[in-house]
């Protein structure tokens, strides 16, 4: 089954009671039971709910895993991961990475004995070096947050299998429809399905997705036991979003491949970020392991003045200033004080994160308004 058929059909079926093409919600908190342990599959909604299993059924299918355990969002999934880990085990990750991924690894986990080194890991030999006895797990973002650097996701894996060290790969930036970690070797892939999956703007969800049957059962224990649960109807709406998550994806893609070609040659812009560019140092990577080049370009000013970026921030109409990203609306950012005002200013500098760092999550309007839109704000300065 062709992606564009899995995101309509894969995991989906008519409700067999009524017949209806759309998953119902199922908006209830329990179930009756004909006697003590006799029952239809579901006992409570806490640990079941026949809209979320569709969703997971889904989603499995989307990224070629076996198992989706879904969240009431993105961290919550990825708490569910880090749970795998025990006092003493240590964790190398991106250095460039969501501000809520790191907040959630050196303010929550750190205190519990688990170690976190952020590094360049697009690098092998560099990965290679920070591994210890200790190491087991690798968390990849790819592309990263916000400097779009992109990660070899084979490379990776491929180093370190057999060494018990697990890798997850944060797959929200790219979404099923341009990459798929668990073909790379990925032994978990995680989601803000808030992001692209819902693609609307309008629900808070996340995800976790592999093949491996022991770990999908710790993870779906943590999901009952903790209850980070999405509820019925965020599901619903999830499954909406994916329905057309290739064709909003797509769109999105060619949209962000104009507008980063226009600031690239804009004159009061010093730097585009964007792995579409053939001179981007992960182009290649990017052309091997996914479908288009995603739909987030990021930019600096010429000086790098915070002052000029607020004024470009503040005065565009069809971007809005706004968090998250992967909607079909058009977003504008600053991640030194939005996304990653959680990292300490020192960290950010590190890989190029400035004070005057503006992202973008392009969406998918009319470009030619897109971009008359940003030059409108960029006459402001």
């Amino acid at each position: 089954m062709k992606f564009g058929t899995k995101v309509i059909h894969a995991g989906i079926e008519p409700d067999p009671t009524t017949g209806a093409i759309m998953t119902p919600i199922y908006q209830t908190s329990t179930y009756v039971q004909e006697a003590p342990g006799v029952h239809k599959g579901y006992e409570y909604a806490r640990t079941q709910n026949p809209t979320r299993t569709v969703l997971e059924n889904n989603l499995a299918a989307l990224e070629n895993g076996s198992s989706a355990i879904c969240f009431a969002s993105g961290l919550a999934a990825m708490d569910s991961i880090l749970k795998l880990l025990n006092p003493g085990d240590e964790v190398i990750s991106t250095d460039d990475l969501y501000g809520g991924s790191y907040r959630i690894m050196t303010k929550v986990f750190a205190k519990y004995g688990i170690g976190f080194t952020f590094a360049g890991i697009g690098d092998i030999p560099t990965l290679d070096a920070l591994i210890t006895p200790k190491t087991r797990m690798i968390w990849v973002e790819t592309p990263t947050n916000p400097m779009l650097n992109v990660i070899d996701i084979k490379a990776v894996c491929d180093h370190v299998r057999g060494k018990n060290i697990l890798v997850c790969v944060d797959n929200t930036f790219a979404s099923p429809y341009l990459q798929n970690p668990l073909d790379l070797g990925a032994d978990l892939v995680v989601h803000s399905a808030t992001k692209y999956l819902g693609g609307h703007s309008d629900v808070i969800h996340g995800a976790v997705i592999t093949r491996n049957e022991e770990i999908a059962g710790q993870i779906r224990f943590l999901q009952n036991a903790v209850g980070a649960v999405p509820g019925p109807q965020d599901c619903f709406l999830i499954l909406r979003g994916i329905k057309t998550l290739h064709i909003r994806v797509e769109r999105a893609c060619q949209n962000a491949q104009k507008i980063a070609a226009y600031l690239k040659a804009h004159p009061k812009v010093s730097k585009v970020y964007y792995p579409g560019f053939p001179e981007h140092p992960g182009h290649e990577v990017a052309k091997k392991q996914m479908k288009m080049f995603g739909a987030m370009v990021s930019f600096d000013l010429q000086g790098n003045n915070e002052d000029n970026a607020r004024k470009v921030l503040s005065n565009t109409h069809l971007f809005s200033l706004a968090e998250s990203l992967g909607g079909v609306e058009s977003l504008i950012g600053h991640p030194a004080s939005m996304t990653h005002g959680s990292i300490p200013r020192e960290e950010r500098l590190k890989v190029g994160l400035t004070d005057s760092l503006i992202r973008l999550s392009v969406g998918i309007e009319d470009v030619d308004d897109l971009i008359n839109d940003l030059e409108m704000a960029l006459q402001k300065i």
